[in-house]
């Protein structure tokens, strides 16, 4: 172990043992975290020496800037990495050959290769995307990815939380926190020096860093009271030479280039010798850095704001003058220069380097500094900018801030007089403001759209305008107006011979087409799968898929689903497209759910539950009927949250299914008021909107109710059931493949022996609720033996807890709260709460402390965590 790091045995430990896994071929990811100063830099230096020894390291950093550098870490790896990886890299432009590089080089020998990726709270979007690329197939490579961040400097909203939320589901995960120093191991660093080793550790608290810089400015007559304090004291001494170039590489947050440094220190790299010396600075041949990030912050914070001014402005003209300087670095140094200039020069350029590696959350950032800081910029030169500003905005799910922009485009284009870039504007300020959950303003944008661009005289922004508002019909379940603008968006496409037009439009008629029951409808949709598969549009083939199979579970056709469901998930996955990816996981929860495995169901669910917009409200829907039908707590709190997204939506895909759900929560406890409260003005709405699947489940509901509704020519199993027919329901709910409906049917048999059946059917799926309702209506029938249900105890579950709330216990008993736990494993806290209560009712007690002494009692913690 390096003798300058201390109680990191266990950590090294386990990531030699990882590193010899991953030799054989079972890969993993290590988490490396804690607060500043900790160490985590500190371990990575002293891993080589407890790895194989044909072991390869590949080292990259993530940067503090302004604005991040697009794949910035794994540009770091160039030079230590193969040729094609280095050309991906440096060339750039295209994400998917540095993925399939990045994977070819892990799988190059020697092995295990060990890449470890610092600072990742500080990575660029492209970065983060490439790391969950890796995540996601590490565990078939003979490779260790090492990532270390600091989790005291995550909010719930910093992107880092989607890849911890993923990284946290991977088979083969190490967490690895690391805690400060102790006592008798400060006493041991303090003891050489003059200083008092318990003073030491009451000021530092043990934090590695800060003990070192005590130590090391030593003999000062006292304990610095601060980080700085004591690096500053460190300081002291120095010729001006040596401080004037530690203030110069100061204001550069990353390790400076050799090249770079000799222009930026006329003195030469000799007034950095005594620097080195004590060790501030990490010089190498190719490069110069300070030993800790600390460091360098600790002198730029001490320099006067004009000093920093001056000193960023030598650092820009150096990059200027260098041919080829990364221009995100170059925005970076402009705007802490003040240089509004530069930043209305090099920003649009530096951000469009950022969409072309696929960092959109950089791509904006640099907008926005363009916008905010470049007061001298035209009309027609701004609304461009803004609306490259609101199309990343709105690529990254910022919605606010996309729609503010497009307002503002959309005005300046008025102004303007531009018909053909105003069509173009309400086109997407109509797309945004549907993203953003207003339907109603969308459509007026659409329709303004389609206005302007009629007298515009270009058929591709025409074409694009129908098929948005043909889409918007669609969503609605407007299905007659969906085909007009769709087929007149069609025509328009083929003339110009646009494939992605084609494709868009197509999935929006063949959708509403299959939707209202027309056969030609699937055919269409097939066919926008086909066009978009062929002409490489990967978001509308997503898009294609994921109506596909939304119809087909809605038409109860589960097989078929499953059919499309498989090659869609490896699309998405294959792509990165992680918005349509978390919505293809809700189609699957909504597949699970159908089939009985609530487990999976809530799995999936809980993947789209957070991130992406569009999949929140079914998601939600599918955690709440689990809930409900499981009788744990919680389904009324996630029925609110999908409901108010689906009233701001205004479509019946949304409401409907939130709608159902609360009229069969409230008929499990015989609120036959609030049935009808729920189902009836969604019900008006699909019978009005002839939408067969909403109409028959919410008219089933009210029937249940003691409600007459119309009858219903669909044949819909909810319909024979409404009907009285429980028999032909049951049989169609078992062809479905539907175990819980089927139960429920063959439950409203005037036969004892069909209501046992679909007890031992109920309480094999958990289902207490209406197992409890049953046992009501056996006893009233006068039969005495009817089963219990399932013991509390079984050998296999004894609380009969879900992996997740297992997972949920495990971590209570280690004195979590549900913040924390919410933190861990990267959920709302509303949605541990909800696991907590379920945990709770299952295992019959009041308190967490009483939880977790039955859940040790029951055999369901590990030893020593009770």
């Amino acid at each position: 172990m390096d003798r300058g790091i201390l109680e990191r045995d266990r950590e090294l430990g386990r990531l030699a043992v990882a590193a010899r896994e991953a030799a054989a071929g079972a890969g993993s990811v290590a988490l490396v975290f804690g607060e500043a100063g900790i160490g985590k830099s500190s371990l990575v230096k002293a891993l080589p020496a407890v790895l194989p020894d044909a072991a390869r390291v590949l080292l990259g950093e993530c940067d503090d800037l302004v604005t991040r550098r697009p794949l910035g870490p794994f540009r770091d790896l160039v030079g230590s990495v193969g040729a094609e990886l280095a050309r991906a890299l440096t060339e750039g432009g295209d994400r998917h050959r540095v993925y399939d590089a990045l994977r070819a080089e892990l799988r190059t020998a020697p092995h295990p290769v060990v890449l470890v990726v610092e600072d990742v709270h500080w990575a660029d979007e492209a970065s983060l995307d490439a790391l969950r690329f890796l995540v996601r197939r590490v565990e078939r490579l003979p490779a260790l990815l090492v990532l270390t961040y600091r989790d005291d400097e995550l909010d719930r909203e910093h992107p880092l939380r989607h890849l911890l939320g993923q990284v946290s589901r991977a088979g083969r995960v190490h967490r690895l926190p690391l805690s400060r120093l102790s006592e008798a191991a400060v006493h041991r660093l303090s003891a050489a020096g003059r200083l008092d080793p318990a003073q030491v550790y009451e000021v530092t608290s043990g934090n590695p860093f800060f003990v070192a810089e005590v130590v090391a400015a030593g003999g000062t007559g006292g304990v610095p009271p601060t980080v700085v304090d004591a690096v500053l004291a460190r300081l002291r001494g120095l010729d001006d030479d040596t401080r004037d170039a530690l203030e110069q590489l100061a204001v550069v947050p990353s390790a400076v280039e050799r090249p770079l440094a000799e222009t930026l220190l006329p003195q030469g790299m000799g007034a950095l010798a005594a620097a080195e010396q004590r060790g501030l600075l990490i010089v190498t041949p190719q490069r110069v850095g300070f030993r800790h990030e600390l460091i360098r912050r600790a002198v730029a914070d001490s320099l006067p704001v004009a000093r920093r001014i001056e000193l960023n402005r030598e650092v820009l003209a150096a990059l200027v003058a260098t041919p080829g300087s990364d221009a995100a670095r170059i925005v970076h140094h402009a705007a802490e220069a003040g240089d509004t200039e530069a930043v209305a020069r090099y920003g649009p350029d530096a951000a469009h380097d950022a969409v072309r590696a696929g960092a959109h959350r950089e791509a904006a950032a640099h907008l926005r500094l363009v916008l905010e800081r470049s007061d001298g910029l035209g009309p027609a030169e701004r609304a461009g900018l803004l609306e490259r500003y609101a199309i990343e905005s709105y690529t990254i799910a910022d919605s606010a801030a996309a729609l503010r922009a497009e307002r503002e485009a959309v005005a300046l284009r008025r102004s303007l007089g531009d018909a053909r870039a105003l069509g173009a504007d309400l086109r997407w300020l109509s797309r945004i403001q549907w993203w953003a959950g207003d339907a109603g303003e969308a459509r007026a944008a659409a329709r303004e759209a389609i206005t302007v661009l009629e007298e515009a005289g270009d058929d591709r922004l025409l074409a694009l305008a129908l098929s948005n508002t043909s889409q918007l019909h669609m969503l609605s379940d407007r299905h007659t107006q969906a085909v007009a603008f769709g087929e007149r968006a069609i025509e328009l496409a083929r003339r110009t011979e646009d494939g992605e037009i084609l494709a868009h439009a197509l999935n929006n008629v063949g959708t509403a087409r299959w939707r209202a029951g027309d056969p030609l409808g699937r055919a269409q949709l097939e066919e926008s799968l086909k066009v978009a598969l062929g002409a490489g549009q990967v978001e509308h083939a997503c898009r294609a898929y994921a109506n596909i199979i939304w119809t087909l579970l809605e038409n109860l056709e589960y097989a078929e689903a499953d059919r499309f469901l498989a090659p869609a998930m490896e699309l998405a996955d294959r792509a990165e497209h992680l918005g349509f990816l978390s919505y293809l996981h809700v189609e699957l929860a909504m597949r699970r759910l159908a089939a009985g495995a609530w487990d999976e169901a809530e799995t999936y669910a809980e993947l789209g539950a957070h991130d992406f917009a569009p999949a929140r409200c079914p998601a939600l829907t599918v955690l709440a009927r689990v809930r409900v039908r499981r009788g744990t707590g919680g389904a009324d709190e996630l029925l609110a949250r999908a409901g108010e997204i689906a009233e701001r939506s205004a479509e019946l895909q949304r409401t409907a299914p939130v709608a159902a759900a609360r009229a069969e929560s409230a008929w499990l406890r015989g609120a036959h008021d609030a049935v009808v409260a729920a189902a009836a003005p969604v019900f008006e709405e699909a019978c009005r909107l002839s939408a067969i699947p909403y109409r028959a489940e919410l008219g089933y509901w009210l029937t249940k109710a003691g409600r007459r509704v119309p009858e219903d020519p669909s044949g819909h199993p909810y319909v024979l059931q409404a009907a009285g027919d429980w028999r032909e329901a049951a049989r169609a709910w078992q062809d479905a493949g539907c175990p819980y409906e089927h139960a429920a049917a063959l439950a409203e048999s005037p036969d004892p022996d069909d209501k046992l059946a679909a007890l031992a059917e109920l309480d094999a799926l958990g289902a207490a609720p209406l197992a409890k309702l049953v046992r009501v209506e056996l006893r009233a029938m006068g039969l005495c033996r009817i089963p219990r249900g399932p013991l509390p105890v079984t050998r296999e579950n004894p609380a009969g807890l879900t992996e997740r709330q297992a997972q949920v216990m495990r971590l209570l008993a280690r004195g979590l709260t549900n913040g924390e736990i919410a933190e861990l494993l990267v959920v709302s806290v509303r949605t541990v709460d909800h696991h907590v209560s379920a945990v709770l009712d299952k295992l019959g007690v009041r308190t967490r402390r009483q939880a977790v002494a039955r859940a040790g009692r029951l055999g369901l913690l590990p030893p020593g965590e009770t």
